[in-house]
Order: structure tokens, then C-alpha cells, then sequence
């Protein structure tokens, strides 16, 4: 499928800055069209006919002739419908932005790593997620203590008092996220949460128009042990933190039930900047929602040794300037 302006036949795309679907063309807002390819299944660009390449798991994509954005119909119908997604809330230029800021001051970064020839090259994903949702039980019994010491006379007090500590705790979680893309990082994915999910909407397929996308690479059951990992460590920690206020606490009892479950399918937005250099990639994640980068900046060793000869040019400077003095008042 591809949006098109009813206006002037431009390739329409979802403005983050706007909130709006915007022809870039013609400047109009909120004249899309949508046109499915005749069988559904998008390989050959509608406008220029030119052969799309294709990814496995390719759910949106630009056609590299003629740069009209293109979604592949059949991967996100069906089986591979999103059940909800949060679209873009920065755009290329905002992302610039954030990136410039975060790294400016990046004393020994190459010369070229925030150039704009180079950021532009970034590029805007939804990736693919498996949203679980627990209905928990936490049933907690321990043996807690609290000690009390003071001084009378000459004679110092302990008193240990102790206690039976029980909790029942019922706890809901929603929206735990994990990433069912093979391309992208497990660990980095993680470090680019949290998402506002306040804002999850249902699936519009238009929020996609002007960006890629993929479809999910893993089914929920593939995933279920990292959502799983990740509830049980949550209310363990929400368990904790109902025990409180003794000298200490001997366990004794930890039941962690899950009394219902249920996944949703969804897409979150991810832009994605690979910088390279001395034949190595840097590559660099930021938030579509909330601006969080997670990469590593790289080091130019052209800027350290500059660096290190002008420091040290100074310090001989300085030096010779002592040393002189020092004979002058001899």
C-alpha cells in the first residue's frame, strides 16, 4: 500500500512534528489516499517500476528510484497485524537535534560524526514488540527483626524483638515490552526503554508512511521466558519494598503466582544512526518518543595525538619559562 495525495499525486507521509499526514510536494496536510498494489504484495514500486529490495521480515520500506515509502500489505495484515503501536513523536530534524546536543562536546569524536551529510542518513524504524500483560499473586512470610539497644548506669541493653511478617499482594503488570526483532539488540532494546505507554494507540497503518518497518521475526511463545524473567524480577522488587522497617529479615516463604496472562502485538519507534569509521560500525538508537540514545561515541586517534602535542608543547612552553626565571635570579 501507498498514500498518495489526492492534491497532486505526491508520496503522503506521517509528520511527527506535525501530527499530521503531510505531503512534502505539494505542503498540504491530511490529503492522503490510500492505493493497495493489485494482489497485495508490493514488489515492484507502483510509481516508477522499479524492483524493490526486500528483506526478510520487511514490513515498510522506500523505494530506492524514486523514494516513494512503500508497506508491504500482507505483513501487516492478518497474522501480522499490530494490535497497537505509538507512532513517531520526533522527527529526522528533532533527532538531529538530540544527537547534537548529547555529543557536541565530544572532545575527541571524528570531525565528521555529527556533520549533516551524515545524520542524514539516518533512519526511522517501528520495530517490531511482544506486549505481555500479568495478573500476579505474591504471597510473602518471613521472620522479621528489630533490634533496640541502650545504655543505663554502667550496663548496656539489647532487646530483639520478633515478628511474623506476612504479605498477600496482588499486582497487575501491562505492557511488559520485548523486542521480537533478530536484527535489533536484545540488551539495547532494553536500554531504550521506558516508552510512555499512555500514548500506545491502536494500529494505523498511514503513522508508518515515511518510515521502514518489520514485521515480528518471533512468536510470543519464543519470547515468553524474557517477559517472564522480566515480571518476576518486578515483583520481587514490589514485594520488597512492602518489608520495611526491620533490623532484618530471614525469609521464609516466596510465592510468585500468575493467575492470568495475555500478549498484544505492537510496533514502537526507534531511529537508528550507524556511523562508520576506520572500517568499523558505531552504531547509535534513539528513543522516537522520549529522545534516549543509547551508543558509543567513537575516538579519533588523529584528535588524541593533537591533543596530546599541544598539551605537551604547552607544558615544555611553561617549563622553559620557568627554567629560565630560575636562572635569572640566580
Amino acid at each position: 500500500m501507498i498514500f498518495k495525495c489526492r492534491n497532486c499525486g505526491g508520496n503522503v507521509v506521517y509528520s511527527p512534528e506535525k501530527q499530521k499526514m503531510f505531503c512534502p510536494y505539494c505542503e498540504s496536510v491530511e490529503s492522503e489516499e490510500l492505493q493497495r498494489s493489485p494482489d497485495g504484495n508490493i514488489r515492484i514500486c507502483p510509481d516508477c517500476g522499479g524492483e524493490i529490495p526486500l528483506k526478510e521480515h520487511t514490513a515498510a520500506t522506500q523505494c530506492p528510484y524514486c523514494s516513494n515509502y512503500l508497506i508491504l500489505d500482507e505483513r501487516v495484515e492478518g497474522e501480522y497485524l499490530p494490535g497497537k503501536m505509538i507512532p513517531f513523536k520526533l522527527g529526522k530534524e528533532t533527532c538531529k537535534k538530540v544527537l547534537r546536543d548529547k555529543f557536541e562536546k565530544s572532545l575527541f569524536a571524528p570531525t565528521d560524526f555529527l556533520s549533516e551529510v551524515r545524520l542524514n542518513s539516518m533512519q526511522g524504524t517501528y520495530v517490531p514488540f511482544w506486549l505481555y500483560d500479568y495478573d500476579v499473586n505474591a504471597i510473602y512470610e518471613a521472620e522479621g527483626t528489630k533490634v533496640r539497644s541502650w545504655v543505663s548506669g554502667n550496663m548496656s541493653y539489647t532487646e530483639t524483638s520478633y515478628y511474623e511478617v506476612r504479605r498477600n499482594i496482588d499486582i497487575g503488570f501491562h505492557d511488559i515490552p520485548v523486542d521480537a526483532s533478530v536484527e535489533m539488540p536484545d540488551d539495547v532494546m532494553d536500554l531504550m526503554e521506558p516508552y510512555d505507554y499512555m500514548q500506545m494507540i491502536d494500529f494505523e497503518p498511514r503513522y508508518m508512511s515515511g518510515f521502514y518497518a518489520e514485521k515480528y521475526n518471533m512468536d510470543s511463545e519464543q519470547l515468553k521466558s524474557r517477559a517472564n524473567q522480566k515480571m518476576m524480577e518486578d515483583t520481587r522488587a514490589l514485594v520488597q519494598a512492602q518489608v520495611s522497617g526491620y533490623s532484618s529479615v530471614r525469609q521464609l516463604r516466596n510465592d510468585i503466582r500468575v493467575k492470568c496472562a495475555g500478549q498484544t502485538y505492537g510496533l514502537l519507534p526507534v531511529w537508528k544512526y550507524l556511523y562508520r569509521y576506520n572500517n568499523q560500525e558505531y552504531p547509535f538508537y534513539v528513543n522516537g518518543q522520549t529522545g534516549k540514545i543509547v551508543g558509543t561515541v567513537p575516538i579519533s586517534a588523529g584528535k588524541v595525538w593533537i591533543y596530546t602535542g599541544t598539551l605537551w608543547a604547552c607544558l615544555t612552553t611553561i617549563l622553559a619559562g620557568l627554567t629560565l626565571c630560575a636562572q635569572l635570579f640566580l
